[in-house]
């Protein structure tokens, strides 16, 4: 029988939520390079306790994404829930914005140093399944033009994220907004034949 894991003491507890806490901050202002050593020191503990709870850098940076994308799943779900014809317009708003304040998921998107199907399979899938829901329910509400998948939604996240980040530009999405609506909606008439161009799918390579 395996053994369930002891419950962390209180002062235990809270020194994990507060290293987890710092980390968050820093890996969100700063991307995944900064060394564990540094954000114990700016969480207020030892080393050694951070790496009781984290035997390495990359298991806490997996904590950290795993954790964000579990919030993102939460909120889109509730977006799409409400409103299933603008929930995928909702996601991809608020994911470009994410890349302005927080460099660590955009790295991970990116697979910047980061394999993020690999280190995290469970919440990858997750995520994965989530876009796919938001995808469909917003073809069938005709609000999307129904030639994506989520490979599609995915790359134009990372695109986004990257646009939003390096660019330092607090208005770039209301101005790009109804442009990638536009792209995204249902044409209203047949499209001119691409065959062969390489542009038939949104973010082919």
């Amino acid at each position: 029988m395996t053994e369930k894991p002891r419950p962390l003491r209180a002062d235990a507890a809270r020194n994990r939520a507060r290293v987890l806490q710092v980390a968050y901050e820093t890996f969100a202002e700063e991307g995944a390079g900064v060394p564990i050593d540094e954000i114990a020191r700016r969480a207020g503990v030892g080393a050694g306790t951070v790496y009781r709870h984290f035997p390495t850098k990359e298991s806490l940076f997996q904590a950290i994404v795993a954790d964000r994308l579990r919030q993102i799943v939460e909120w889109t779900r509730a977006q799409a829930a409400a409103d299933p014809g603008e929930g995928l317009y909702a996601f991809l708003f608020q994911m470009a914005e994410q890349g302005a304040t927080d460099l660590g998921l955009t790295e991970a998107f990116a697979g910047s140093g980061f394999d993020l199907a690999a280190a995290l399979p469970d919440a990858e899938k997750e995520f994965t399944e989530m876009m796919t829901e938001i995808l469909a329910q917003a073809q069938r509400a005709g609000t999307v033009r129904p030639d994506l998948d989520a490979a599609d939604i995915k790359t134009l996240v990372v695109g986004l994220q990257a646009m939003r980040r390096f660019r330092g530009d607090s208005d770039l999405m209301r101005r790009v907004y109804p442009v990638i609506r536009a792209g995204l909606a249902v044409p209203d008439s047949p499209e001119p034949s691409t065959r062969g161009s390489g542009t038939e799918r949104l973010g082919s390579a």
